[in-house]
């Protein structure tokens, strides 16, 4: 077996555009449990008022369950966060974990955001995360794909990257 690499991190420019790309990936047969998707979350009247997990299925109430809805009951451990720096942030995938990690284990170090120390721990580069964290305050969304080098060429070429 090939060893784990970084993530593979794609921006996208809207929320339907990230969505189709992870549609791409379940239909290829990608284990769409090894994708995370990181959003500033949602242009509405409405307030996000809370969520909860049932297994893999998320059930919300607000502003969030309609803007999310039909990718997160496809991806692992969606949680909501308010973020310094970046706002109210919806994430699902393994980026949750390391961005709890990060967060219990106080690791926000050298000026990053919580999700910066996250990114910081799976070792990518600060250059790289200072570009995905500005491309998340400029409302974009960030596709992980999360798995070993073979699988994370694999999505590049179903994602035609």
């Amino acid at each position: 077996m090939t060893s784990s690499s970084n993530p593979s991190v794609y921006i996208f420019d809207s929320h339907a555009a990230a969505e189709e790309a992870i549609r791409l990936l379940s239909q290829s047969g990608f284990d769409v449990k090894k994708l995370s998707l990181v959003g500033k979350g949602y242009h509405s009247e409405e307030h996000p008022v809370g969520f909860y997990t049932l297994g893999d299925r998320v059930k919300t109430w607000g502003g969030i369950g309609a803007f999310w809805g039909s990718i997160w009951g496809m991806l692992i451990g969606p949680a909501v966060f308010l973020l310094p720096g970046l706002g109210v942030v919806a994430l699902a995938g393994p980026v949750v974990s390391l961005l709890v990690g990060a967060l219990e284990g106080a690791l926000v170090v050298g000026g990053l955001s919580a999700l910066g120390a996250a990114l910081s721990r799976v070792g990518m580069p600060n250059d790289e995360i200072i570009k995905y964290e500005t491309a998340l305050k400029a409302d974009k969304y960030l596709l992980m794909v999360h798995g070993t080098t073979a699988e994370i060429a694999e999505a590049q070429t179903v994602l035609g990257h």
